[in-house]
Protein backbone atom coordinates (compact mmCIF):
# COMPACT_ATOMS: atom_id res chain seq x y z
CA UNK A 1 0.00 0.00 0.00
CA UNK A 2 1.02 3.45 -0.76
CA UNK A 3 2.27 6.03 1.93
CA UNK A 4 1.21 9.34 2.66
CA UNK A 5 2.43 12.29 3.82
CA UNK A 6 -0.89 14.36 5.57
CA UNK A 7 -0.87 17.76 4.66
CA UNK A 8 0.03 20.26 7.82
CA UNK A 9 -1.68 22.79 5.81
CA UNK A 10 -5.22 21.85 6.54
CA UNK A 11 -7.71 24.09 7.59
CA UNK A 12 -11.23 25.09 7.35
CA UNK A 13 -13.65 27.57 7.54
CA UNK A 14 -17.39 27.27 8.25
CA UNK A 15 -20.12 28.41 5.86
CA UNK A 16 -22.81 31.34 6.58
CA UNK A 17 -25.12 29.00 7.06
CA UNK A 18 -23.70 26.87 9.83
CA UNK A 19 -24.59 26.79 13.63
CA UNK A 20 -22.28 27.42 15.78
CA UNK A 21 -20.56 24.83 18.45
CA UNK A 22 -20.56 24.86 22.15
CA UNK A 23 -17.14 26.86 21.87
CA UNK A 24 -17.79 29.28 19.42
CA UNK A 25 -21.48 30.31 21.38
CA UNK A 26 -21.15 33.49 22.55
CA UNK A 27 -21.55 33.59 26.72
CA UNK A 28 -19.56 30.25 27.61
CA UNK A 29 -16.32 30.97 28.12
CA UNK A 30 -12.92 27.90 28.04
CA UNK A 31 -11.97 27.21 31.31
CA UNK A 32 -8.29 27.60 32.62
CA UNK A 33 -7.91 24.22 32.06
CA UNK A 34 -9.55 24.03 28.85
CA UNK A 35 -7.15 26.89 27.55
CA UNK A 36 -3.99 25.40 28.42
CA UNK A 37 -5.26 22.35 26.59
CA UNK A 38 -6.79 23.87 24.11
CA UNK A 39 -2.75 25.75 23.63
CA UNK A 40 -1.23 22.05 23.83
CA UNK A 41 -3.89 21.20 20.47
CA UNK A 42 -2.88 24.22 18.59
CA UNK A 43 1.02 23.08 19.04
CA UNK A 44 0.63 20.01 18.16
CA UNK A 45 -1.45 20.49 14.51
CA UNK A 46 1.52 23.35 14.10
CA UNK A 47 4.11 20.60 14.42
CA UNK A 48 1.93 17.92 12.86
CA UNK A 49 2.63 15.83 15.90
CA UNK A 50 -0.09 13.35 15.18
CA UNK A 51 0.94 11.23 18.19
CA UNK A 52 0.53 13.86 20.53
CA UNK A 53 -2.57 14.80 19.03
CA UNK A 54 -3.90 11.55 19.69
CA UNK A 55 -3.47 11.30 22.90
CA UNK A 56 -4.55 14.69 23.73
CA UNK A 57 -8.26 13.49 21.45
CA UNK A 58 -8.26 10.58 23.86
CA UNK A 59 -8.45 12.92 27.06
CA UNK A 60 -10.77 14.31 28.87
CA UNK A 61 -12.71 16.85 27.41
CA UNK A 62 -11.13 15.55 23.78
CA UNK A 63 -10.20 17.97 21.15
CA UNK A 64 -12.45 21.09 23.25
CA UNK A 65 -14.02 22.97 20.09
CA UNK A 66 -14.76 22.62 16.52
CA UNK A 67 -12.55 25.46 15.90
CA UNK A 68 -9.41 22.91 16.47
CA UNK A 69 -11.43 20.07 15.36
CA UNK A 70 -11.80 21.41 12.18
CA UNK A 71 -8.39 21.27 11.34
CA UNK A 72 -6.92 17.59 13.58
CA UNK A 73 -9.99 15.77 12.30
CA UNK A 74 -8.44 15.61 8.61
CA UNK A 75 -4.92 15.17 10.29
CA UNK A 76 -6.13 12.25 12.41
CA UNK A 77 -7.58 10.82 9.19
CA UNK A 78 -4.47 10.96 6.88
CA UNK A 79 -6.26 13.90 4.73
CA UNK A 80 -3.76 15.25 2.09
CA UNK A 81 -3.39 17.81 -0.60
CA UNK A 82 -3.42 14.39 -3.02
CA UNK A 83 -7.37 14.17 -2.19
CA UNK A 84 -8.46 17.68 -3.82
CA UNK A 85 -8.51 18.70 -7.24
CA UNK A 86 -11.09 15.72 -8.21
CA UNK A 87 -13.61 16.41 -10.91
CA UNK A 88 -16.64 18.01 -9.56
CA UNK A 89 -19.42 15.25 -8.04
CA UNK A 90 -21.85 17.31 -10.73
CA UNK A 91 -20.21 16.13 -13.67
CA UNK A 92 -20.18 12.43 -12.44
CA UNK A 93 -22.89 9.57 -13.01
CA UNK A 94 -25.58 9.49 -10.63
CA UNK A 95 -25.05 6.69 -7.59
CA UNK A 96 -27.64 3.78 -7.56
CA UNK A 97 -28.65 5.00 -3.77
CA UNK A 98 -29.17 8.72 -4.70
CA UNK A 99 -32.91 8.29 -3.73
CA UNK A 100 -32.60 7.00 -0.09
CA UNK A 101 -30.03 9.80 0.41
CA UNK A 102 -32.69 12.50 -0.28
CA UNK A 103 -34.95 10.95 2.02
CA UNK A 104 -32.80 10.60 5.01
CA UNK A 105 -31.11 14.06 4.38
CA UNK A 106 -34.88 15.33 4.69
CA UNK A 107 -35.10 14.05 8.41
CA UNK A 108 -31.44 15.09 9.04
CA UNK A 109 -30.31 17.79 11.75
CA UNK A 110 -33.13 16.71 14.31
CA UNK A 111 -31.63 17.15 17.35
CA UNK A 112 -28.62 19.25 17.00
CA UNK A 113 -26.59 21.06 17.32
CA UNK A 114 -28.98 23.27 20.00
CA UNK A 115 -26.32 25.42 22.18
CA UNK A 116 -29.28 27.69 22.87
CA UNK A 117 -30.08 28.68 19.33
CA UNK A 118 -33.04 27.65 17.13
CA UNK A 119 -31.91 27.68 13.80
CA UNK A 120 -34.29 29.03 10.98
CA UNK A 121 -36.11 26.88 8.72
CA UNK A 122 -33.93 28.96 5.65
CA UNK A 123 -31.01 27.72 7.74
CA UNK A 124 -31.85 24.06 7.71
CA UNK A 125 -32.71 24.19 4.09
CA UNK A 126 -29.25 25.26 3.43
CA UNK A 127 -27.28 22.81 6.13
CA UNK A 128 -29.48 19.98 4.40
CA UNK A 129 -28.71 21.01 0.79
CA UNK A 130 -25.28 20.94 1.86
CA UNK A 131 -25.36 18.04 3.77
CA UNK A 132 -26.85 16.24 0.14
CA UNK A 133 -24.13 17.86 -1.37
CA UNK A 134 -21.38 15.75 1.04
CA UNK A 135 -22.90 12.54 0.50
CA UNK A 136 -23.24 12.75 -3.34
CA UNK A 137 -19.75 14.18 -3.69
CA UNK A 138 -18.44 11.01 -1.75
CA UNK A 139 -20.87 8.51 -3.30
CA UNK A 140 -20.49 9.54 -7.00
CA UNK A 141 -16.23 9.61 -6.46
CA UNK A 142 -16.47 6.56 -5.55
CA UNK A 143 -19.27 4.57 -6.62
CA UNK A 144 -18.42 1.12 -5.05
CA UNK A 145 -19.70 2.31 -1.78
CA UNK A 146 -23.07 1.34 -0.84
CA UNK A 147 -24.96 3.96 1.32
CA UNK A 148 -26.39 2.50 4.40
CA UNK A 149 -29.33 4.72 6.75
CA UNK A 150 -27.60 6.32 9.27
CA UNK A 151 -24.44 7.30 7.28
CA UNK A 152 -25.95 10.90 7.14
CA UNK A 153 -25.55 10.98 10.65
CA UNK A 154 -22.16 10.57 10.77
CA UNK A 155 -21.87 13.07 7.36
CA UNK A 156 -23.65 15.80 9.63
CA UNK A 157 -21.47 15.59 12.37
CA UNK A 158 -18.44 16.45 9.81
CA UNK A 159 -19.97 18.73 7.85
CA UNK A 160 -21.30 20.81 10.88
CA UNK A 161 -17.39 20.47 12.25
CA UNK A 162 -15.36 20.79 8.64
CA UNK A 163 -17.89 23.13 6.64
CA UNK A 164 -18.86 21.91 2.88
CA UNK A 165 -15.77 22.83 1.25
CA UNK A 166 -13.48 20.45 3.49
CA UNK A 167 -16.06 17.52 4.71
CA UNK A 168 -16.19 15.60 1.73
CA UNK A 169 -12.22 14.77 1.35
CA UNK A 170 -12.72 13.83 5.26
CA UNK A 171 -15.24 12.03 5.01
CA UNK A 172 -13.91 10.10 1.77
CA UNK A 173 -10.97 8.58 3.62
CA UNK A 174 -13.41 7.82 6.70
CA UNK A 175 -15.93 6.04 4.45
CA UNK A 176 -13.05 3.91 2.55
CA UNK A 177 -10.30 3.27 5.41
CA UNK A 178 -12.80 3.39 8.62
CA UNK A 179 -16.58 2.58 8.18
CA UNK A 180 -15.95 0.69 4.91
CA UNK A 181 -17.17 -2.42 6.26
CA UNK A 182 -20.60 -0.77 6.61
CA UNK A 183 -20.30 0.15 2.81
CA UNK A 184 -20.49 -2.76 1.11
CA UNK A 185 -23.21 -4.94 -0.91
CA UNK A 186 -24.16 -7.07 2.18
CA UNK A 187 -24.51 -6.30 6.22
CA UNK A 188 -22.48 -9.29 6.50
CA UNK A 189 -19.14 -7.44 7.53
CA UNK A 190 -20.97 -4.84 9.44
CA UNK A 191 -22.59 -7.94 11.20
CA UNK A 192 -18.83 -9.95 11.88
CA UNK A 193 -17.86 -7.21 13.64
CA UNK A 194 -21.22 -6.96 16.03
CA UNK A 195 -20.42 -10.56 16.46
CA UNK A 196 -16.99 -8.93 18.70
CA UNK A 197 -19.73 -8.21 21.08
CA UNK A 198 -19.75 -11.98 22.24
CA UNK A 199 -16.14 -12.91 23.26
CA UNK A 200 -15.27 -9.73 24.51
CA UNK A 201 -19.07 -9.93 26.87
CA UNK A 202 -17.83 -13.46 27.76
CA UNK A 203 -14.65 -12.61 28.76
CA UNK A 204 -15.51 -9.51 30.58
CA UNK A 205 -18.57 -10.77 32.79
CA UNK A 206 -18.51 -14.35 32.37
CA UNK A 207 -21.96 -14.37 34.80
CA UNK A 208 -23.37 -11.51 33.06
CA UNK A 209 -22.70 -13.08 29.32
CA UNK A 210 -24.24 -16.17 30.45
CA UNK A 211 -27.71 -14.16 31.59
CA UNK A 212 -28.03 -12.02 27.76
CA UNK A 213 -29.39 -13.59 24.88
CA UNK A 214 -27.45 -15.80 22.65
CA UNK A 215 -28.95 -14.64 19.34
CA UNK A 216 -27.37 -12.04 16.79
CA UNK A 217 -26.89 -8.63 18.73
CA UNK A 218 -28.43 -6.57 16.17
CA UNK A 219 -29.41 -4.38 18.93
CA UNK A 220 -26.31 -2.96 18.56
CA UNK A 221 -26.26 -2.62 15.19
CA UNK A 222 -27.70 1.17 15.23
CA UNK A 223 -25.13 2.70 17.54
CA UNK A 224 -21.86 0.80 16.45
CA UNK A 225 -22.70 1.57 12.57
CA UNK A 226 -23.34 5.30 13.04
CA UNK A 227 -20.97 5.95 15.24
CA UNK A 228 -23.52 6.76 18.15
CA UNK A 229 -24.51 9.67 15.92
CA UNK A 230 -28.06 8.51 15.69
CA UNK A 231 -28.20 7.27 19.46
CA UNK A 232 -27.11 10.50 20.89
CA UNK A 233 -29.03 13.95 20.58
CA UNK A 234 -26.02 16.30 22.64
CA UNK A 235 -24.11 17.65 19.93
CA UNK A 236 -20.92 18.20 22.35
CA UNK A 237 -21.47 13.95 23.19
CA UNK A 238 -21.36 13.29 19.55
CA UNK A 239 -18.13 15.57 18.58
CA UNK A 240 -16.32 14.75 21.27
CA UNK A 241 -16.72 10.47 20.91
CA UNK A 242 -15.86 11.59 17.45
CA UNK A 243 -12.47 13.02 18.73
CA UNK A 244 -12.21 9.42 20.53
CA UNK A 245 -12.93 7.38 17.61
CA UNK A 246 -10.56 9.10 15.19
CA UNK A 247 -8.16 8.85 17.54
CA UNK A 248 -8.11 4.98 18.33
CA UNK A 249 -8.64 1.77 16.70
CA UNK A 250 -11.68 1.16 14.47
CA UNK A 251 -12.80 -1.08 16.44
CA UNK A 252 -13.56 1.12 19.49
CA UNK A 253 -17.62 1.72 18.96
CA UNK A 254 -17.85 -2.08 19.70
CA UNK A 255 -15.81 -1.97 22.88
CA UNK A 256 -17.82 1.46 23.64
CA UNK A 257 -21.17 -0.31 23.16
CA UNK A 258 -19.94 -3.60 25.08
CA UNK A 259 -18.22 -1.04 28.03
CA UNK A 260 -22.51 0.27 28.45
CA UNK A 261 -23.81 -2.80 28.27
CA UNK A 262 -21.25 -3.68 31.54
CA UNK A 263 -22.57 -0.94 33.59
CA UNK A 264 -25.99 -1.79 33.10
CA UNK A 265 -24.72 -5.36 34.94
CA UNK A 266 -27.02 -4.65 37.74
CA UNK A 267 -29.99 -3.66 35.52
CA UNK A 268 -29.94 -6.48 33.16
CA UNK A 269 -29.44 -8.98 35.98
CA UNK A 270 -32.47 -8.21 37.86
CA UNK A 271 -34.43 -8.97 34.27
CA UNK A 272 -35.46 -12.43 33.79
CA UNK A 273 -33.50 -14.26 31.85
CA UNK A 274 -36.24 -15.91 29.67
CA UNK A 275 -37.62 -12.47 29.03
CA UNK A 276 -35.51 -12.29 25.35
CA UNK A 277 -37.69 -9.59 24.26
CA UNK A 278 -37.09 -7.10 27.32
CA UNK A 279 -33.38 -8.01 27.62
CA UNK A 280 -33.38 -6.94 23.67
CA UNK A 281 -34.65 -2.95 24.48
CA UNK A 282 -32.70 -2.69 27.21
CA UNK A 283 -29.20 -3.55 25.51
CA UNK A 284 -30.21 -1.36 22.89
CA UNK A 285 -30.61 1.83 24.67
CA UNK A 286 -27.77 3.99 25.67
CA UNK A 287 -28.25 5.25 29.68
CA UNK A 288 -29.57 8.36 30.11
CA UNK A 289 -27.96 11.02 31.00
CA UNK A 290 -24.85 9.53 29.38
CA UNK A 291 -21.44 10.41 30.78
CA UNK A 292 -19.52 10.51 27.74
CA UNK A 293 -16.03 10.63 29.78
CA UNK A 294 -17.10 7.93 31.93
CA UNK A 295 -17.74 5.50 29.41
CA UNK A 296 -14.53 6.59 27.24
CA UNK A 297 -12.74 5.85 30.26
CA UNK A 298 -14.32 2.09 30.83
CA UNK A 299 -14.36 1.69 27.41
CA UNK A 300 -10.20 2.28 27.02
CA UNK A 301 -10.08 0.06 30.21
CA UNK A 302 -11.99 -2.52 28.55
CA UNK A 303 -9.82 -2.36 25.59
CA UNK A 304 -6.56 -2.45 27.33
CA UNK A 305 -7.45 -5.29 29.09
CA UNK A 306 -9.14 -7.39 26.38
CA UNK A 307 -7.67 -6.39 23.48
CA UNK A 308 -9.09 -8.29 20.09
CA UNK A 309 -6.39 -10.40 19.52
CA UNK A 310 -6.18 -11.41 22.94
CA UNK A 311 -9.93 -13.02 22.54
CA UNK A 312 -8.73 -16.11 21.00
CA UNK A 313 -12.31 -16.11 19.68
CA UNK A 314 -13.80 -17.67 16.17
CA UNK A 315 -15.51 -14.21 15.73
CA UNK A 316 -12.19 -12.15 15.31
CA UNK A 317 -10.87 -14.92 13.48
CA UNK A 318 -13.44 -14.85 11.23
CA UNK A 319 -13.03 -11.00 10.35
CA UNK A 320 -11.13 -10.28 6.84
CA UNK A 321 -8.24 -9.35 6.53
CA UNK A 322 -9.41 -6.66 4.60
CA UNK A 323 -11.89 -5.72 6.62
CA UNK A 324 -11.21 -1.94 8.73
CA UNK A 325 -10.42 -3.65 12.26
CA UNK A 326 -7.35 -5.28 10.42
CA UNK A 327 -6.42 -3.80 6.93
CA UNK A 328 -7.11 0.51 8.53
CA UNK A 329 -7.43 -0.58 12.24
CA UNK A 330 -5.03 2.02 13.89
CA UNK A 331 -4.57 5.89 13.20
CA UNK A 332 -1.16 4.73 11.87
CA UNK A 333 -1.80 2.26 9.46
CA UNK A 334 -5.15 4.11 8.22
CA UNK A 335 -2.42 7.59 7.75
CA UNK A 336 -0.34 5.37 5.26
CA UNK A 337 -3.42 4.23 3.25
CA UNK A 338 -4.63 6.35 -0.23
CA UNK A 339 -8.34 6.12 -1.35
CA UNK A 340 -6.97 3.63 -3.98
CA UNK A 341 -6.10 1.38 -1.35
CA UNK A 342 -9.63 1.81 -0.26
CA UNK A 343 -10.89 1.23 -3.46
CA UNK A 344 -8.72 -1.81 -3.35
CA UNK A 345 -9.74 -3.14 0.07
CA UNK A 346 -13.51 -3.04 -0.89
CA UNK A 347 -13.02 -4.87 -4.10
CA UNK A 348 -11.29 -7.45 -2.13
CA UNK A 349 -14.18 -7.77 0.28
CA UNK A 350 -16.67 -7.99 -2.04
CA UNK A 351 -14.68 -11.15 -3.58
CA UNK A 352 -15.16 -12.54 -0.34
CA UNK A 353 -18.93 -12.03 -0.46
CA UNK A 354 -19.25 -13.36 -3.79
CA UNK A 355 -17.20 -16.63 -2.65
CA UNK A 356 -18.98 -16.99 0.58
CA UNK A 357 -22.89 -16.59 -0.74
CA UNK A 358 -21.37 -19.14 -3.89
CA UNK A 359 -20.52 -21.05 -0.74
CA UNK A 360 -23.99 -21.06 0.81
CA UNK A 361 -25.35 -21.94 -2.41
CA UNK A 362 -23.84 -24.83 -2.87
CA UNK A 363 -24.47 -25.91 0.19
CA UNK A 364 -27.67 -25.29 -0.54
CA UNK A 365 -27.85 -27.50 -3.67
CA UNK A 366 -26.08 -30.56 -1.72
CA UNK A 367 -28.97 -30.44 0.76
CA UNK A 368 -30.82 -31.32 -2.86
CA UNK A 369 -28.41 -33.70 -3.64
CA UNK A 370 -28.56 -35.75 -0.39
CA UNK A 371 -32.94 -35.85 -0.73
CA UNK A 372 -31.78 -37.21 -4.64
CA UNK A 373 -29.32 -39.80 -3.95
CA UNK A 374 -32.38 -41.17 -1.72
CA UNK A 375 -34.70 -41.10 -3.77
CA UNK A 376 -32.89 -42.34 -6.87
CA UNK A 377 -31.29 -45.10 -4.55
CA UNK A 378 -35.05 -46.50 -4.84
CA UNK A 379 -35.07 -47.30 -8.88
CA UNK A 380 -31.09 -48.07 -9.22
CA UNK A 381 -30.75 -44.69 -10.68
CA UNK A 382 -27.31 -43.41 -8.69
CA UNK A 383 -25.34 -42.58 -11.32
CA UNK A 384 -28.05 -39.88 -12.59
CA UNK A 385 -27.97 -38.68 -9.11
CA UNK A 386 -24.32 -38.28 -8.83
CA UNK A 387 -24.82 -36.44 -12.40
CA UNK A 388 -27.02 -34.16 -10.49
CA UNK A 389 -25.06 -33.75 -7.52
CA UNK A 390 -21.80 -32.81 -9.69
CA UNK A 391 -23.77 -30.43 -11.54
CA UNK A 392 -25.87 -28.79 -8.52
CA UNK A 393 -22.30 -27.86 -6.73
CA UNK A 394 -21.28 -27.06 -10.38
CA UNK A 395 -24.13 -24.13 -10.22
CA UNK A 396 -23.21 -23.81 -6.80
CA UNK A 397 -19.51 -22.49 -7.62
CA UNK A 398 -21.13 -20.19 -10.95
CA UNK A 399 -22.13 -16.73 -10.03
CA UNK A 400 -23.17 -16.23 -13.78
CA UNK A 401 -26.58 -15.48 -13.82
CA UNK A 402 -26.59 -16.12 -17.64
CA UNK A 403 -25.73 -19.64 -17.55
CA UNK A 404 -29.02 -21.76 -18.18
CA UNK A 405 -30.25 -25.52 -17.65
CA UNK A 406 -30.77 -25.22 -21.26
CA UNK A 407 -27.48 -25.40 -22.15
CA UNK A 408 -28.04 -28.98 -21.06
CA UNK A 409 -31.32 -29.78 -23.15
CA UNK A 410 -33.70 -32.70 -21.68
CA UNK A 411 -31.30 -33.24 -18.80
CA UNK A 412 -31.48 -29.87 -18.06
CA UNK A 413 -34.93 -29.40 -18.11
CA UNK A 414 -35.07 -32.70 -15.76
CA UNK A 415 -32.67 -31.43 -13.23
CA UNK A 416 -34.47 -27.88 -12.84
CA UNK A 417 -37.61 -30.29 -12.33
CA UNK A 418 -36.31 -32.05 -9.65
CA UNK A 419 -33.74 -29.84 -7.88
CA UNK A 420 -35.67 -26.33 -8.24
CA UNK A 421 -31.39 -24.36 -8.18
CA UNK A 422 -31.80 -20.63 -8.61
CA UNK A 423 -28.77 -19.28 -10.51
Amino acid sequence: MATRTPSRSVSCSVSSGSLPSRHSTPGIQLSPAEKDKAALIRAAIDDGDVGALVSLATSSSGLISDSLRCTAWPLLLGCSDRDAGKEPWRHLPEHRDEHQVGLDVNRAFVYYPKNGIRASDKQLDVRKQDLSHVILDVLRHHPALCYFQGYHDIVQVFLLVLGPEHAPSAVARLSLLRIRDFMLSSLEPALSQLELLRPILRAADPVLYDHLPKSQPSFALAGTITMFAHNLEDYRDITRLFDFFLAQHAVMPIYLFAAVVLSKREELLETDKEDDDILYFMLGKLPQPFHVELHIAHTLELYEKLPPSSLNSWEWWRVSSSSVLKASATGASLRRLTLEDGEAFIAQQERELQRQQALRRAAKNMQYVKLRLWYYRRYGAMGLAVVIGTYALWLGRNSDLSIRYSLFGPLGDFMRRYLSVSV
